[in-house]
């Protein structure tokens, strides 16, 4: 079999911390650099990104950088893949760093397993202690709950996986990545694929690394926002929600309506506390990182709260859209 001709698309925009890193993991791929084609969609970024990029791939001619002017990654993915000249189509996080065999464990997995869409686990990384805390903590089932991609150690079949790789043809048949959706765009396409019987597979093999949040801050707006955007997702999606999708919102609900009965208040409150200070000394512990420790419990209350506060905004923000399903997902042409 001829080996498939593979396009990754970096959305990319103010990076200049993180992209050199994500630019040489994919300049070492030991794929065939005459069958992989990287598109860097830049979102207009105002700091040295653009220029870090260009400087970086200018000896490799399939490695190039456009402009993308909607500055969302809905929109950089959707104008990559009609860019694309590969068979096969991946999108890459401007935070992430690749193994130098991603590429090809990804086309072994994808011939091996005939998947509709596979990836690799999200393996968060930080060079500060308050991002290790938070890394930590979001590659726990405590932590972000039944999101296997986020801690898989085995192949399996998921509901959504980590910058997904594909055949063209599944963006044809489903459509690209819904313009609508801010936050959780590959969630959204995720629930899409399985809807129309595609079976998706994470495998440990893919490996990559993700420059996760670095303060407490950021990762309340990351959490919040995809607590938010998850609503969105459910109206177009219902049959795709599981219960656990809800335990983020119900917790801080419950927590909030027993304030009104103070017994119940500070027994739940103290039970949550307990757990999380255990938790956070267990990890702790296992890494051999007592430094983190401070950080953990902080972190935990974030996924949780900052998710479910985030669900409750989206059911006020998006209340007058439960029976709009529309896609704002084109659908691609065939290569010529």
């Amino acid at each position: 079999m001829t080996t498939p001709f593979v396009t990754l698309i970096v959305a990319m925009r103010n990076e200049q911390r993180h992209i050199a890193r994500c630019v040489e993991s994919l300049l070492q791929q030991n794929y065939p650099v005459d069958r992989l084609e990287v598109l860097f969609m830049d979102g207009r970024s105002t700091d040295n990104t653009r220029d870090i990029v260009n400087g970086l791939v200018k000896s490799r001619e399939l490695f190039s950088v456009i402009d993308n002017p909607g500055r969302i990654q809905s929109i950089a993915w959707n104008l990559g893949i009609e860019r694309a000249r590969g068979n096969v189509i991946g999108i890459v996080s401007g935070h992430s760093e690749l193994a130098t065999d991603y590429v090809s464990q990804a086309i072994e997995t994808l011939l091996r397993t005939e998947a509709d869409l596979v990836g690799g686990p999200a393996c968060a990384e930080s060079e500060s202690v308050v991002g290790e805390a938070i890394a930590m903590a979001m590659s726990t089932p405590f932590g972000v709950g039944g999101a296997e991609f986020r801690y898989a150690q085995e192949e399996r079949v998921v509901d959504t996986v980590f910058m997904g790789i594909c055949w063209r043809a599944l963006y044809e048949r489903v459509g690209g990545f819904d313009t609508e959706m801010v936050r959780n765009q590959d969630d959204e396409l995720s629930y899409r694929i399985l809807e129309s019987g595609g079976r998706i597979i994470c495998n440990p093999r893919i490996k990559s690394v993700y420059r996760n949040r670095a303060t407490l801050k950021s990762l309340w707006t990351q959490y919040f926002d995809y607590g938010r955007w998850k609503v969105r997702v459910m109206q177009k999606h219902r049959e795709q929600m599981r219960p656990r999708h809800f335990i983020p919102f119900l917790f801080v609900s419950t927590l909030s309506a027993s304030t009104l009965v103070p017994p119940v208040f500070a027994a739940i409150s103290t039970t949550y506390a307990a757990a999380t200070l255990g938790m956070s000394a267990h990890l702790a512990r296992k890494n051999r990182r007592l430094d983190v420790l401070p950080y953990l419990p902080a972190a935990f209350a974030i996924l949780h709260v900052g998710y479910g506060l985030g669900f409750l905004k989206g059911l006020v923000q998006f209340r007058a859209k439960w029976n709009d399903k529309t896609s704002q997902a084109p659908v691609f042409a065939p290569l010529a």
